[in-house]
């Protein structure tokens, strides 16, 4: 097997285009990717679900490493070693805006929002966070070394967020008043990470050569690498005939001969894709990952206030609106601690795949080296508290203490934990958004 000195050698000499060489990079059996002294990969993708969680359901009651998993976590008892709970973080920053507002805009800002026309509730209007958001922050530090950079830096992945630009619907900021939009399109994000694109009729003759560029370099990587290039490939065999699909469709509207109506956001089409678009959207991740093309990631699942309607779970109102029923009213109680398991399904899936993928350029798989953090705008819909905030942690990539449950007793503010993530990254920082709340520093007893 030959053995390439660099990766200009390796474009020359196999003539792959730039599309493939993005993937082919990441390969150990190259010759470079797995050099000694290559730093271990760190990742972390930050998992949005909204209107608060049902505590009672959902917290562990024992604490430590015997803890136990109430019913909305099931989904991740196949993780429970691999996983963090942590009870008692609570969002302090107050301000301008609603809960929800300051409930998403300073979640992983951790500090005020700007004063602004967006009106919420019964609270004074609002605009965007007055500062950046830690995973933004991270992949900053990570693309100005050599050694960490990536093509991307970061990837936001979104699912049925609406089309409207407010503080309910951005989690992430790249700064001060800006705020970085999620890709809920799964055929855009495909074109993001594949494309060089303009159009989706473009997309068969890149998958051609993709295919060409790989069966160049078969003979010259190892069997385990020659199964992640076949795996990837499958992957955009999958997603090109659901978008030749998908162009046939389009197609016959254009000829019915008349105007065809701009229907509404989140009608019942896009809300019953839901389930789909969520497995497209974590697959894409994975095989990002696999690339190399990011090592952070926030995704996105609607948005704060988001109304989807969970038909598949025989479910017919929307979230936000039964989020605020109150616990007395059992039959909403119920279809509430399914809504959420639904959620905790699809961190559980993502974990799965993370697990059964292979590093690249090392051992073990990609979720030895990940951390997903799933988290929430409240800690209780309908009492709209910020306190107690869910953050439910799985995978390795941060070097926390796994396999536990800790309970902050009086609690403690959101912005530490931000200074934990970004320490864990290798970026220790005396504060992370409002100093105020940053005065005991790291939570470090999250540490092994």
């Amino acid at each position: 097997m030959k053995r390439f000195t660099s990766r200009r050698e390796f474009l020359v000499n196999t003539g792959v285009s730039a599309a493939a060489a993005n993937f082919l990079f990441s390969l150990p059996s190259l010759g470079w990717a797995a050099s000694s002294g290559t730093p271990t990969k760190k990742r972390m993708v930050f998992i949005f679900s909204p209107n608060g969680v049902i505590p009672d359901h959902f917290w562990p009651t024992q604490l430590g490493a015997d803890f136990d998993l109430k019913r909305i976590l099931q989904p991740l008892a196949d993780f429970k070693n691999r996983m963090l709970t942590l009870h008692g973080v609570c969002n302090r920053i107050k301000g301008d805006g609603d809960g929800h507002m300051r409930g998403i805009g300073c979640l992983l800002t951790g500090i005020e929002l700007f004063p602004g026309d967006v009106q919420g509730g019964s609270d004074t209007p609002a605009g965007w966070s007055k500062g950046i958001s830690i995973d933004q922050h991270i992949k900053n530090h990570l693309q100005s070394n050599p050694e960490t950079q990536t093509r991307f830096g970061s990837l936001e992945f979104g699912v049925m967020v609406p089309e409207r630009a407010d503080t309910w619907t951005r989690m992430s900021y790249a700064g001060p008043n800006q705020p970085v939009a999620p890709i809920d399109n799964p055929y855009l994000m495909f074109d993001k990470l594949y494309g060089q694109t303009k159009n989706r009729e473009l997309l068969a003759s890149v998958l051609d050569e993709l295919t060409a560029d790989f069966q160049k370099v078969q003979q010259l990587v190892s069997s385990e690498d020659r199964r992640l290039l076949n795996d990837h490939l499958d992957m955009v065999r999958e997603l090109e005939v659901e978008l030749k699909t998908e162009l046939a469709q389009a197609t016959k509207v254009d000829k019915v001969g008349h105007a065809v109506p701009s229907l509404p956001a989140n009608v019942e089409e896009v809300n019953n894709n839901i389930p789909q678009i969520c497995k497209m959207q974590m697959d894409m991740l994975v095989s990002s990952f696999v690339a190399d093309f990011a090592r952070v990631a926030t995704f996105q699942i609607t948005n704060s206030v988001g109304e989807p309607k969970m038909r598949w779970l025989d479910i017919e109102e929307g979230h936000h609106h039964l989020s605020h029923e109150p616990d007395s009213n059992e039959e909403s109680y119920e279809k509430l601690i399914k809504i959420n398991t639904w959620y905790c399904e699809q961190v559980a899936y993502l974990a799965k795949r993370l697990s059964e993928t292979p590093e690249p350029d090392g051992q073990g798989s990609l979720l030895d080296n990940t951390t997903l953090v799933w988290t929430n705008e409240l800690g209780k819909g309908n009492s709209h508290t910020r306190n107690n905030i869910p953050f439910v942690l799985v995978g390795e990539g941060c070097g926390f203490s796994m396999g536990r449950a800790v309970d902050y007793k009086g609690g403690v503010p959101h912005n530490r934990l931000l200074m934990s993530f970004s320490e864990s990254m290798g970026i220790p920082v005396k504060s992370f958004g409002n100093p105020d709340y940053c005065g005991e520093g790291p939570l470090g007893d999250l540490f092994a």
